[in-house]
């Protein structure tokens, strides 16, 4: 059965480049109209703990100000629980999260760390508000993210974008493939991002199973050579047209 795709634009970095001087600009909330308007179906933010891009005040503005759905991205800590059950987006996706690294590594060990995220996958869940689990493409991860109540899951696409060779690439999409299918088959919603590009967002759009990818670093560095309106548009047509290819195939 085919299913629209939406695409939630990352608005992260534009405050990251903010933050590089200490301002006010550029600001990640026009940042998130401007995304709405070229065709995001959503926001997503990451609050980190340490704030080295989206801070607090940008949440509350993004909640005040957009009218889309906003995906807030956050460690499963008792302080991030607080402020999202405070504030009550439309989403929260529970990410692994280092102060050491650069980005995001690798998808959540629910596995390994279920006993943890029980009660804010719970509290959250109570709140109204939808959770969604960021993980690898492993029907295991899969299982439990089901056993945890989650509704929802992101496949890291990260190695797949990362593949050094056109063969590793495709036994990564097949990973993708099977994950996506399995998430449909036990009842869970498949989202998926990180890394994506024009280069690579057509083969995981094309996968039906998928309902919504989650893209930002490439769009806000895009944006610099095109603007960010024209750099959205362009992923949102690539999206749009590798989802009806993948219909017909």
């Amino acid at each position: 059965m085919s299913r629209i795709l939406r695409l939630g634009v990352n608005i992260d970095h534009v405050a990251t480049v903010r933050n590089a001087r200490g301002g006010a600009h550029p600001d990640p909330v026009r940042a998130a109209k401007l995304a709405i308007e070229a065709g995001a179906d959503g926001i997503t933010a990451h609050l980190r703990e340490d704030r080295r891009h989206i801070v607090d005040r940008d949440i509350e503005r993004l909640m005040a100000e957009i009218d889309r759905p906003l995906n807030f991205e956050m460690a499963a800590t008792d302080e991030m629980l607080g402020i999202a059950l405070r504030h009550k987006p439309h989403a929260a996706c529970l990410v692994p999260e280092k102060r050491t690294e650069v980005t995001t590594e690798g998808g959540l060990d629910v596995i390994g760390q279920y006993d943890h995220l029980v009660r804010p996958v719970g509290e959250l869940g109570a709140a109204g508000i939808r959770v969604s689990l960021f993980i690898d493409p492993e029907p295991a991860q899969l299982d439990a993210a089901k056993r945890l109540g989650a509704p929802v899951v992101e496949l890291h696409t990260g190695a797949y974008c990362d593949a050094h060779s056109p063969a590793e690439r495709e036994a990564e999409l097949a990973r993708i493939v099977r994950a996506a299918a399995h998430a449909e088959a036990i009842g869970l919603e498949c989202h998926a991002g990180h890394g994506l590009s024009y280069d690579t967002v057509g083969p995981v759009a094309a996968i039906q199973t998928i309902v919504e990818l989650n893209i930002g670093h490439f769009l806000i560095g895009e944006a610099i050579f095109v603007g960010l309106t024209n750099s959205i548009a362009r992923m949102r047509k690539a999206m749009d047209r590798a989802r009806a290819a993948g219909m017909r195939a």
